[in-house]
């Protein structure tokens, strides 16, 4: 499916040159507004629809109306709560430490490697790998640009490099022990209601299951260990020799492998 990029209902000279330079960045059609909904340019342009509009880039897949677009998301409130010494489940699951250099194979919303940022800090090293295109375009440009008065939220995103490529077309490229940490969460198999941030990411397709070799070049590539973040139900775990940590209270676990 190609994307076409337009600007907000109400536009000004500013998102029509925004967009036309995203345009070019990306080798995809500028179309004008005029008027004409969403839903008009997707039929029209048999087309995803990336949107300029004042704060942020949105993207809309063909025949969805839920935009997809960048926002630091849950993890604010998690750096808060960081911050006043409360424990992150997310943590105790990778063991982070200042200086350590941490892989996440599935970026999404960056929300764990926003947490991850801040933990390394300026010694450390964060990679964000991200397969769809636009998803990855858009985190990356929010990571550089979003604005807050939170210096720890916006140093963190400032830390994030990401990259626009499959985890094991990556992974493979990697000397081994390259990452102390490597991190997947290929998206839940069953629904969470609250989980509503996730229903963009679905729509788009951003959906993956785990494979073996996911996992084995996983296993190589970090230096201390690999962690799976899935739904409660999923077989992953034990089908791929994680050690299940266990959360009564919630409905996705943590499993790590020690290597």
């Amino acid at each position: 499916m190609k994307t076409v990029i337009t600007t907000a209902g109400r536009t000004n000279p500013e998102y029509t040159r925004v967009a036309k330079d995203i345009a070019a960045d990306l080798c995809i059609n500028f179309i004008d507004r005029n008027k004409k909904s969403v839903e008009k340019i997707q039929n029209e342009q048999l087309a995803d629809v990336l949107v300029v509009g004042k704060e942020r880039l949105e993207f809309f897949a063909y025949g969805s109306t839920t935009p997809f677009f960048f926002h630091p998301n849950s993890a604010a409130f998690r750096l808060k709560r960081l911050l006043k010494a409360e424990k992150d489940p997310f943590l105790e699951a990778t063991g982070l430490k200042l200086g350590e250099r941490f892989l996440d194979t599935t970026a999404g919303l960056c929300s764990d490697s926003l947490i991850a940022a801040y933990t390394v800090g300026d010694p450390g090293k964060v990679v964000a790998l991200e397969k769809e295109k636009m998803i990855a375009y858009i985190i990356n440009r929010g990571l550089k640009s979003y604005e807050t008065d939170f210096s720890e939220l916006e140093n963190s995103m400032r830390r994030i490099q990401v990259i626009h490529q499959d985890a094991v077309d990556f992974l493979k490229t990697v000397k081994d022990n390259s990452f102390d940490v490597v991190y997947m969460d290929p998206m839940f198999e069953e629904e969470i209601a609250e989980s509503n941030n996730f229903q963009a990411l679905r729509e788009i397709g951003a959906i993956g299951t785990l494979y073996t070799e996911w996992v084995e070049q996983a296993k190589r590539v970090a230096k201390k260990r690999v962690v799976l973040k899935a739904h409660f139900r999923s077989p992953m775990f034990e089908d791929f020799g994680f050690t299940r940590l266990t959360r009564l209270s919630s409905k996705f676990h943590y499993g790590i492998i020690e290597v």
